[in-house]
């Protein structure tokens, strides 16, 4: 089983349908480095193409791996261990098939209803089956992915819903409740 993530600060839309790149904030490294070592990913990309962003990125890092942070929590050093900073999309596909020897396989989310999705259940149970594949779920910041990226994935998940119409999660909860539904007792 090969589980990636990759949290997607550019290319996004905001709310007014721009592509942006968007701010980095402290607790998209370190909380879903913490969902996703608790979930048995095996990498977690950060997509940051701005160098002031990447800097920030890695002096948060640092911190907590090698500053004052690494003896404070112990815990967020081991869950940062598996966070890569990466420029781009390409980058995250250049790695893995460099770690693994074969290409990623990208699945999208949203929190909107597009038209191709495949189920939660089909795809935990890709990724329980199919050893040999790669699996790399992409969050898009912001007002979600840009269309550029999604005509490119190979997979794309429905949006997670309430029992209400309102909808717009925390890219942080959104990849909680998404890796609890694929990798969850």
């Amino acid at each position: 089983m090969s589980l990636n993530i990759a949290l997607v600060h550019y290319p996004v839309r905001d709310k007014f349908g721009r592509v942006v790149n968007t701010s980095i904030t402290n607790f998209d490294i370190h909380d879903l480095a913490r969902a996703a070592r608790t979930y048995g990913v095996e990498r977690y990309y950060l997509v940051a193409p701005v160098d002031s962003q990447r800097d920030f990125v890695q002096r948060v890092i640092s911190h907590w791996s090698e500053g004052p942070g690494q003896d404070l929590n112990i815990t967020r050093k081991e869950a940062l261990e598996i966070v890569r900073l990466v420029r781009d999309l390409n980058e995250v596909a250049e790695d893995l098939s460099q770690e693994t020897g074969s290409e990623p396989l990208f699945v999208a989310t949203s929190a909107k209803q597009l038209p191709i999705c495949t189920s939660y259940a089909d795809l935990r149970r890709r990724i329980e089956n199919e050893p040999d594949t790669h699996f790399c779920i992409l969050f898009g910041t912001g007002y979600g992915l840009d269309t550029s990226v999604i005509s490119e994935i190979d997979l794309m998940l429905p949006p997670i819903l309430g029992p209400t119409t309102w909808n717009h999660l925390s890219v942080r909860s959104a990849c909680s409740v998404i890796l609890d539904r694929l990798r969850g007792l």
